[in-house]
């Protein structure tokens, strides 16, 4: 975790994204801050939004209740036995998928892949992020193709892969996106290794691969 100073910094940094009207800011506020959980990018940046509001959002995102919670978790003294790790853990990973419109892929990925939109920033959007479960992915604006559809299809080019944990779930997870009408570049198949997996075909025809194991 970082220092507390940094914290602090971090804090002034919002604050003065959000006086200056930065909708990336607006966003990270909505999704971390209930109060403002249901008010568009306008009305987040209009509000009155003072340096403990700052500090909460930082708060909350090292994954506290509050400010004065995040600070009496930095002065508690580590555990017995509890020594610094060994190298750097990679715990996340957000693939991005370039698309032509924002609004369109999130009601996309809501309606026909029961996603749900963690957030969407500017009128009209230019960037969003959808999760489900474990799998979060991010949505970017482009005013055109990104590539050549002819070179995606012919190479069966990824956009993204996700996994899940047995062979009975990508099943379901299969039967749950045939009957929402989801379009499939490959409905579900069994490879030469053994596992079963299928790829759906987003709006803008980027190529999402649903697998499970064997």
């Amino acid at each position: 975790m970082p220092s507390l100073e940094n914290l602090k910094k971090q804090a002034k940094l919002i604050l003065r994204w959000h006086r200056e009207g930065h909708y990336p800011a607006a966003a990270q506020i909505r999704g971390l801050l209930p109060r403002f959980a249901n008010m568009p990018d306008a009305e987040i940046l209009a509000a009155e939004f003072k340096l403990s509001d700052a500090q909460e959002t930082v708060a909350r995102e090292q994954g506290f209740d509050s400010w004065q919670a995040l600070k009496s978790g930095l002065s508690t003294p580590p555990s017995k036995g509890q020594s610094s790790p060994a190298k750097a853990v990679i715990v996340c990973a957000e693939p991005q998928l370039l698309v032509r419109d924002i609004e369109r892929t999130c009601e996309f990925f809501r309606e026909k892949l029961g996603f749900k939109v963690r957030f969407s920033c500017g009128k009209p959007p230019y960037y969003a992020q959808v999760e489900r479960d474990a799998a979060r992915l991010n949505l970017r604006y482009v005013a055109g193709e990104a590539i050549a559809p002819a070179v995606r299809d012919r190479e069966q080019l990824l956009s993204v892969s996700m996994t899940v944990a047995t062979a009975q779930e990508i099943k379901l997870l299969f039967l749950e996106f045939q009957a929402t009408g989801a379009a499939f570049q490959q409905t579900l198949k069994k490879q030469p290794w053994g596992a079963r997996d299928f790829i759906v075909r987003d709006p803008d025809g980027n190529l999402l691969l649903f697998a499970g194991p064997a």
